[in-house]
């Protein structure tokens, strides 16, 4: 039976013990942190198995992203699942789904083309346990606490793939890739047996209208970003961080203008560092009122201090610039109860679904435009521009990102 965190949650906020106390949150993080790791540790473990069996960097490359890049289609195609099917359902079929193909992969059986259309046809499916795992939030977590639990499931992506490279390259020194492929069956087995023992057993949000999956996800996108709230949320939440990303694409190219005392390595993690640091403080330290009253001026620290790569200032300082502006990520926060009050209850999955990959569409697109200007234009200077293009998203979405009585009730 599940506690409800901050019953007095008018009172106070939340804090983390409160979200800690609710069994079914803790089940939610320790399967989505397995469930990273396994998926870290599997495009790491493909992405060498191709190279070794074609010599293909180009083929290797895409075994890396294969999992993202059908993102954008599942979204577009298979949202609808996410409030069709049971939660639980939904989370623990697509670990299954996920240790067929994984085990199928590590036996050796397919050629390394039918390897990629395996992993990027698991990968349509993806968006579906996202969005159905992000709906689940707030109904485990109500109130301020859900805020919280979306903030700590941020922290947890970064520090479990952290996690998952350095395993992954643990594994492969050790027992090779297809013994890394059977380690990641071993985490889908296990997010599996977390989420069925330990989450409760809920009924679809949604029932089946006799359409299928597809014209439904169709019809319920169209009718999400027809709604001028929804839609204005969406951008908020998509457009100032996505864009950063422009600048994280150029880290490698940057760092080695630096020279041999340049690491792209110390530039990543001083981002990893900024947004994890920035979210445990505004989620922990700050009240409900004033980190929504925050929101817009957290959004301009994401392109502010990106500007001065303009610069090229060396190794450390450009870490500190990165860390400052990664730490803005923490305006989502304050996004989090508006979004979660806009959207129908019965479309929860999907409205989650939609944000999740629209992100990962814009930051793929972001990330490739930043890295085919940096050879006409250098990275320094695709940073600075990354930087500017977040600032006039935040400026252009300023009244969305600024809370008042007119954006933060439901629209009758």
């Amino acid at each position: 039976m599940n506690v409800t965190p901050t019953a007095a949650g008018a009172a106070r906020p939340a804090t983390y013990r409160d979200v800690f106390a609710v069994a079914e949150a803790r089940v939610l993080f320790g399967s989505f942190g397995v469930f990273m790791v396994g998926e870290t540790v599997k495009m790491i473990a493909l992405s060498v198995l191709v190279y070794e069996r074609t010599g293909s960097g180009l083929l290797a490359a895409l075994a890396y992203v294969t999992a993202f890049l059908p993102h954008a289609l599942g979204g577009l195609f298979m949202l609808a699942l996410a409030d069709r099917w049971p939660p639980r359902t939904v989370l623990v079929g697509y670990d299954l789904l996920r240790l067929a193909a994984v085990v199928t992969l590590a036996l050796g059986v397919l050629s390394p083309a039918g390897m990629l259309v395996l992993a990027a046809a698991v990968g349509l499916f993806a968006p579906v346990s996202n969005a159905a795992r992000a709906a689940l939030l707030p109904e485990v977590l109500p109130g301020d606490a859900y805020v919280l639990g979306r903030s700590l499931l941020t922290v947890a992506a970064g520090g479990t793939q952290v996690l998952g490279f350095a395993l992954g390259g643990v594994l492969l020194g050790w027992i090779g890739p297809y013994g890394a492929l059977w380690a990641t069956a071993a985490t889908c087995a296990l997010s599996a047996l977390l989420v069925r023992a330990g989450l409760a057993p809920r009924p679809p949000r949604t029932g089946r209208d006799g359409s299928g999956a597809v014209r439904e996800t169709w019809q319920i996108n169209r009718a999400l970003l027809a709604d001028r709230r929804i839609r204005g949320l969406l951008l908020a939440q998509w457009l100032p961080g996505s864009l950063f990303v422009g600048a994280e694409g150029v880290a490698v190219p940057y760092a080695a203008e630096l020279g041999p005392g340049g690491g792209a390595g110390v530039l990543l993690m001083a981002a990893a560092f900024g947004m994890l640091l920035g979210n445990l403080l505004v989620g922990r330290f700050v009240g409900p009122a004033h980190r929504e009253a925050w929101t817009p001026w957290l959004a301009l620290l994401l392109g502010v201090p990106m500007l001065a790569f303009v610069a090229r200032p060396g190794l450390w300082l450009a870490a500190a610039l990165f860390a400052a502006a990664t730490a803005g990520f923490a305006y989502q926060l304050g996004l989090a109860r508006r979004f979660l009050d806009a959207v129908p209850e019965t479309r929860r999955g999907q409205a989650f679904g939609l944000l999740s990959a629209g992100m990962m569409t814009i930051q793929g697109l972001a990330a490739t435009a930043g890295g085919a200007l940096s050879d006409a234009l250098g990275p320094g200077t695709v940073m600075a521009l990354a930087g500017a293009a977040s600032l006039v998203a935040t400026l252009a979405l300023w009244r969305v990102l600024t809370p008042g009585p007119d954006r933060t009730t439901s629209p009758s």
